[in-house]
């Protein structure tokens, strides 16, 4: 069953950092690891997931949907698991004043540091006071919004919402950071459009610049509109996502049909191969599982990925879907194409397996509904890694990242965000929100043939 009509506060397995609290830890071990309305849930499904034994956090073997006499009924077993450390990687550990939905005494401290974070920029007493008794349906409140920021000073963004009634509901505090994140945008005389349309992106690769490109990867985020989001969601929403999602990549095309593999289910040789191509999520981040991405980690998570491997989807990985285009050249639009098609394909499979008109989470003013912030509007990152390594001895990363944000996009290290540069990049759109993704493709290309340039001289 789904939570989204439950009027009580989400179920989310949580600790708090003071050690005067209960700990209540995650019912797995963690993996070794290396950016309109809701309606009602659809039907449960008739075959669950078969269930994990306990095991040391390395690979994952196998899961089910909990059995219902399943709670705690051994007194010995509750007194070994009260006695595990909570794992601020994975597990969801509140401050003591959120969890108590008190004015953080740490915003104090954070409002006196020279770097804040957005959410600590906006939020004040005033604010917090005005909107802490106040719950979404599906029960998150400003408290829980915040938490990632009160735990980890040091996040940039610093809140999550819970749901799409979150960003209306707590408007004083997610008006403030979108406006801030999503420069120009303006929540109150702006309306976002999605358009994935290929042929309206005019500019094209230089030759030079194909050249130097090794691979090219477009993706972007998509939420279940009868669903909370997966910060609010439960061991069980995620498993009858799963499920769901299951039965929707049976309705895909053949050339974009593949295999979904569960995390829970997946052999060590599989695990071990999808890590080697970089295809495989592992959670494993403490400012996520602060927001409850990881909750209940790794049951209801998966990769589905097509026969030819140039379409993929990471399956509550933080957001319900990722959806993702790649190929090892630098053929942009023929991977914006792929990834323009699978959206549409994923999205006509989701009407017709539940009968819904709508099945994704969107706004009309803030576009594609997601957990952060910042990936709000088109939900969308395209970026290609490409070789430059005289640039990069000759001016530095920052000057690179510099030159790229001054064109709408932003310089990465090839393996991800403050990775090591050595000859190569990742250059990608940095804007997201109040621009159409076809847009946003553009600036990447037009970033993409001016680096090549630089390059050459």
């Amino acid at each position: 069953m789904s939570s989204e009509n439950n009027n009580d506060a989400p179920q989310a397995k949580q600790t708090t950092s003071s050690t005067k609290q209960q700990v209540e830890p995650q019912h797995e071990p963690k993996p070794v690891a290396d950016p309109p309305k809701e309606t009602s849930a659809p039907p449960k499904q008739s075959s669950p997931e078969p269930e994990a034994k306990p095991s040391k956090p390395e690979p994952i073997k196998e899961e089910s949907e909990p059995p219902k006499a399943e709670e705690n009924t051994s007194p010995i077993v509750e007194e070994k698991e009260d006695e595990k450390q909570p794992d601020p990687y994975y597990d969801l550990i509140l401050d003591e004043d959120v969890a108590n939905n008190t004015w953080p005494k740490k915003m104090e401290d954070i409002h006196k540091a020279d770097k804040q974070s957005l959410m600590a920029q906006v939020m004040t007493r005033e604010i917090f006071e005005s909107l802490k008794d106040h719950k979404t349906k599906n029960g998150w409140t400003i408290s829980r919004a915040i938490n990632t920021g009160v735990t980890n000073p040091t996040s940039f963004m610093g809140c999550h919402a819970g749901d799409l009634e979150s960003y209306n509901d707590f408007k004083p505090l997610f008006q403030g950071v979108i406006e801030k994140y999503h420069k120009g945008f303006s929540m109150e005389t702006m309306k976002h459009v999605t358009d994935m349309d290929v042929n309206k992106i005019p500019s094209d690769l230089e030759d030079h610049a194909k050249d130097r490109i090794i691979s090219t990867r477009i993706r972007c985020a998509r939420n279940l509109s009868f669903f909370p989001l997966n910060t609010c969601g439960t061991k069980e929403t995620r498993l009858e996502i799963a499920s769901l999602m299951e039965k929707v990549f049976e309705t895909l095309p053949e050339d974009l049909q593949g295999t979904f593999y569960r995390h829970t289910t997946m052999t060590e040789d599989e695990i071990k191969g999808w890590v080697d191509k970089h295809f495989l999520f592992r959670g494993k981040d403490k400012m996520q599982a602060a927001s409850g991405y990881h909750v209940d980690w790794p049951h209801g998570r998966g990769i589905f990925v097509s026969k030819d491997e140039h379409f993929l989807l990471w399956l509550n990985e933080g957001d319900h879907l990722r959806i993702i285009s790649m190929q090892q050249d630098g053929d942009v639009k023929q991977v914006f194409d792929r990834l323009s098609r699978g959206v549409k394909a994923i999205e006509d499979g989701l009407k017709k397996v539940t009968g819904k008109d709508q099945v994704f989470m969107r706004d009309e003013v803030l576009g594609m509904i997601t957990c952060c912030p910042t990936n709000l509007g088109t939900a969308m990152r395209g970026g290609v890694h490409i070789m430059i390594p005289k640039l990069i001895k000759k001016i530095g990363f920052e000057e690179i990242d510099k030159i790229a944000r001054e064109m709408n996009c932003q310089a990465r290290g090839s393996s991800g965000e403050h990775s090591e540069v050595v000859d190569r990049v990742d250059l990608s759109n940095w804007r997201r929100l109040g621009y159409p993704e076809y847009e946003l493709v553009e600036d990447m290309i037009k970033c993409v043939n001016k680096f090549s340039e630089l390059e050459a001289e």
